[in-house]
């Protein structure tokens, strides 16, 4: 049997995890207003004030369809809406893999443009290989959770500039709220994210921004998603200023009070904390073990972190936890397990935060 955390209620655990991460309490207690009609007045307030507040944080003048649901719905949606027959993927990572695997699940062709674990996208090999082959889209990951990796999505946006047939899209779910991309200007199609990374609120809301090009590559195609489809969700808002099917109401109360406090930090200001943040934990870690992504790539939300100490990092976290009440992640999967551990550095937390856990870390560890 392996050893087992038991759960306290009301127990406050600090969590530096990939995700979810913190939620403040005020966000927390604003689920507790009493239910309503999602055909109401009080819904269309609601949730046009969540939906343009989201435009203005994310600097963008496309559309934004905000769903209950997880991310991944949006890389699976993606695809449907986006991909007539042919895509190329590139994959870094698990998660860039998950949508390469959904791409060929949803029957579509496709070419990986594949990196080693812990390698960066380069766009000269997105160059090369759009020479080759037209593809109806090209995806990638702004922020491989698995490795910890940031791909250069600027640069591979000028290159998807020269490709204008071939969709760019956009899998930001560990970076976006965290980590500063101009989507206009990166030439971005489609980018979306969940909401229990770095725009720390609780789990169950994805979002999705939408340019024009993939709206109308949609509505021209024989087959698209229906509750994810773009087209339907963007009619439906522009119409009612609603969503289209019943949403997680009490969810979208707490988004619609944390989206007020990102705006009120602003979009570069909060860029520039979780720069910092990064900074600080790559210092801390290149000082007592390595980075493990390749350098000039590591990420601004998740620090992956090479165990060159021979540290046993399931008890190391599990001892942690109990001491001092705060988590942070072990390595990814069967490759990346043991061999690597993860801090999630995103959200609400600042520099004095992620010191609580280094220095935790630090004593436990005995470095």
């Amino acid at each position: 049997m392996p050893n087992q955390v038991v759960y306290v209620k009301d127990k406050h655990t600090k969590l530096f995890i990939p995700g979810p991460t913190e939620v403040k309490k005020e966000i927390i207690e604003e689920m507790e207003e009493w239910m309503f009609g999602h055909r109401s007045e009080k819904m269309t307030e609601l949730f046009t004030t969540m939906t343009e507040d989201t435009k203005k944080f994310l600097g963008t003048e496309n559309d934004v369809i905000i769903l209950s649901t997880s991310g991944t719905l949006f890389m699976e949606s993606s695809i449907m809406n986006c991909v007539d027959d042919k895509v190329l993927c590139s994959t870094c990572g698990s998660f860039s893999q998950r949508q390469a695997d959904i791409a060929e699940r949803l029957g579509k062709n496709v070419d990986r443009l594949e990196y080693e674990w812990g390698k960066a996208v380069k766009p000269e090999d997105v160059r090369e290989a759009l020479e080759k082959k037209d593809y109806d889209a090209f995806t990638c990951v702004m922020n491989e959770t698995s490795t910890g990796i940031r791909n250069p999505l600027e640069e591979i946006g000028e290159v998807m500039k020269d490709y204008p047939e071939t969709l760019f899209i956009v899998d930001a779910i560990s970076a976006l709220g965290g980590d500063y991309i101009d989507i206009e200007g990166s030439n971005i199609d489609v980018i979306f994210t969940s909401v229990q990374k770095a725009f720390a609120m609780p789990p169950g809301l994805a979002v999705c921004v939408v340019n024009d090009k993939a709206y109308e590559r949609e509505a021209n195609s024989k087959s698209a998603s229906w509750y994810a489809g773009f087209q339907r969700n963007i009619d439906y808002y522009n119409k009612k200023g609603q969503t289209h099917s019943t949403p997680a109401i009490s969810l979208m109360l707490a988004y619609r009070k944390q989206m007020k406090r990102m705006l009120e930090e602003g979009h570069k200001v909060r860029d520039q904390r979780h720069k910092d943040m990064a900074e600080y934990t790559q210092k801390w870690a290149k000082k007592h073990f390595d980075m493990f992504p390749e350098k000039g790539y590591w990420s601004q939300t998740v620090s992956t972190i090479k165990n060159t100490q021979g540290l046993n990092i399931n008890e190391l976290r599990q001892e942690i936890d109990e001491k001092y009440g705060i988590q942070f992640s072990n390595g990814y999967g069967k490759q990346l397990k043991e061999k690597t551990f993860r801090i999630g550095h995103m959200g609400e937390h600042t520099v004095e935060d992620v010191k609580e856990l280094t220095d935790a870390i630090e004593e436990v560890a005995g470095l």
